[in-house]
């Protein structure tokens, strides 16, 4: 493949291979698929029947072409998996008959108000809340060391102070996280996702036992691109402390704002990376630069067990747009009942 074929298979987001692409989330006893034209969410329900929802996907960039150009449409498709990554284990968490969080009376009147469901709002307080604990524990926080430094440090050396920091807390959050009961078994349905996912990718029939012998770490997972989110971000505050006045990096107020601001840019750029690594060939150098975000999965990840893998599979199969992705044991349950009713019916006529 030529320059020119790989620059514009890259500008129109074409990481195609032998089979389409997807992608996927853990959530509250399930695991959700993003297929080529519709998302699937399954769950194990306490009775250890499974159950699953399709709904065709959100298209990015279809009323509004801009948001396809590069770095654009990764900042568009950060936006996007925040607010239906928090929808999905709402919806999850509803299915698999988990007792579900009560609005306040404050959000009632705020959906009276807007016109729109007491859930919605509930959502968007969760989104909102999310995002500025993200930026009080990734940016501000680090940040605030890194003022603190200032006067035993050089910007080259703050800049790099500032970026393992947040590495750091990163890191540990997501190591107490991984600590919580309920967290682990999220964590390991995230490992049924990538396991069934490979399986895919490599041509094999979708059964538990094919899906059992691949890794748990995926190049294209969230993790990793939050590593990648980490690591640019580092490049990034070095190559601003070292070319900006000193007017904006020696004004603490203004110098926060600029960081704050880079967060977007910087989530882009680590989208188009993410994408480009999960396609690209493994040579030595790809290797390398897949390392972080694999080593990270080890956090986020767990073995899952064969009923986990079993759910996983039957969401990619779903979104994927097989009629009867379920185990055919439940649409031989479904014949036997509609037989049934049909002997029954006969016997009354």
């Amino acid at each position: 493949m030529g320059f020119k074929e790989s620059f514009l298979r890259w500008w129109k987001n074409d990481y195609t291979t032998s089979c389409p692409s997807v992608g996927g989330q853990a959530v509250m006893e399930g695991v959700m698929m993003k297929g080529p034209k519709c998302t699937a969410i399954t769950v194990r329900k306490s009775d250890g029947t499974m159950t699953y929802i399709t709904k065709p996907n959100r298209e990015i960039g279809k009323k509004h072409k801009w948001l396809k150009i590069p770095i654009v449409r990764g900042i568009a498709n950060f936006g996007v998996m925040l607010v239906d990554g928090m929808k999905t284990l709402t919806d999850s968490a509803d299915m698999a008959g988990l007792d579900a969080e009560e609005p306040t009376a404050f959000e009632k009147k705020l959906a009276k108000l807007f016109h729109c469901k007491p859930n919605d709002v509930m959502m968007t307080t969760a989104v909102i809340l999310a995002v500025l604990m993200a930026i009080g524990l990734f940016v501000a926080l680090p940040y605030l060391f890194m003022w603190l430094l200032r006067k035993v440090m050089g910007d080259p050396w703050l800049s790099i102070v500032y970026g393992l920091i947040r590495i750091c807390l990163f890191l540990g959050y997501v190591y107490l996280v991984s600590r919580l009961k309920e967290i682990k078994r999220v964590f390991m349905y995230h490992g049924a996702e990538h396991k069934s996912i490979f399986c895919f990718e490599h041509g094999d029939d979708l059964t538990v036992e094919n899906a059992r012998k691949y890794t748990r770490f995926h190049p294209r997972c969230g993790t990793s691109f939050l590593m990648i989110v980490m690591i640019i971000s580092l490049l990034v505050a070095i190559v601003l402390n070292t070319t900006l006045p000193k007017s904006i990096t020696g004004n603490f107020l203004l110098g926060f704002l600029v960081k704050l601001l880079m967060v977007l840019p910087v989530a882009g750029i680590s989208y188009e990376i993410l994408k480009w690594l999960g396609r690209a060939k493994d040579t030595p150098i790809i290797k390398i630069l897949k390392w972080p975000g694999l080593m990270t999965q080890r956090l986020t990840t767990a073995e899952p067990d064969d009923s986990m893998l079993e759910v996983a599979l039957v969401s990619l199969k779903a979104s994927l747009g097989w009629e009867k992705p379920l185990p055919e044991s439940y649409y031989e349950t479904d014949k036997a009942e509609e037989e049934s009713a049909d002997a029954e019916d006969g016997e009354k006529a």
